[in-house]
């Protein structure tokens, strides 16, 4: 595990939502890891991972909460906050994983979507994801704010967003949406516009 706070520029770096993000990459994730107690929450933990060599951030972060044995007689919440959504193979595995902790939630808030060559894996796999319980969304300017007061060592200074922020969460929102709609819906969007003839 790495320290646990970022360092500002290392954030703002992997973290900014740009819609083609040459370079950037390695995946961050942020997390926080609470136990349900009835009404209430307790924090467990919380900090940040990066890939490895030859390993996801998404398959670490898996290998070091098994290692916890968690009780399953109470409830865990998991949020995530990552640079790239997964890739197929890591949507597997988290899926797979979920399915094993039915008393373990997952949030899943991302800067980007991750597309590799084959474009049309990664959807199916958030697809996968999403059907196995994981609630996945678009970081927006709350949780980049969140992110830096949590996770950054940000010396007390307050978050600025940059330039298109806003326009990029959105964007990649709809994008999201899409993905996760039922297939069944898309084929009826896709049927409307041939109707309507767009």
């Amino acid at each position: 595990l790495c320290s646990l706070l970022m360092k500002r520029k290392l954030f703002l770096y992997n973290f900014k939502n740009l819609r083609w993000a040459k370079g950037r990459r390695e995946t961050y994730l942020c997390y926080v890891v609470k136990r349900r107690d009835s009404a209430t929450s307790c924090s467990l933990d919380f900090g940040y991972l990066r890939n490895q060599m030859g390993c996801h951030v998404e398959v670490l972060f898996l290998r070091y909460i098994a290692a916890w044995d968690l009780d399953p007689g109470r409830c865990y919440r998991i949020t995530w906050f990552t640079s790239w959504s997964p890739c197929y193979d890591c949507a597997q595995h988290v899926a797979n994983f979920l399915r094993s902790y039915p008393n373990l939630t997952l949030r899943i808030f991302t800067a980007r979507l991750y597309f590799c060559e084959d474009r049309k894996a990664e959807p199916e796999g958030l697809r996968r994801l999403h059907k196995a319980g994981a609630q996945i969304a678009i970081m927006t300017f709350k949780d980049f704010f969140y992110c830096w007061n949590t996770f950054v060592e940000n010396r007390e200074q307050t978050f600025k967003g940059w330039e298109g922020l806003h326009e990029n969460s959105v964007h990649l929102s709809r994008k999201l949406r899409r993905i996760l709609l039922p297939l069944y819906e898309v084929d009826d969007l896709r049927d409307a516009f041939k109707t309507l003839g767009l």
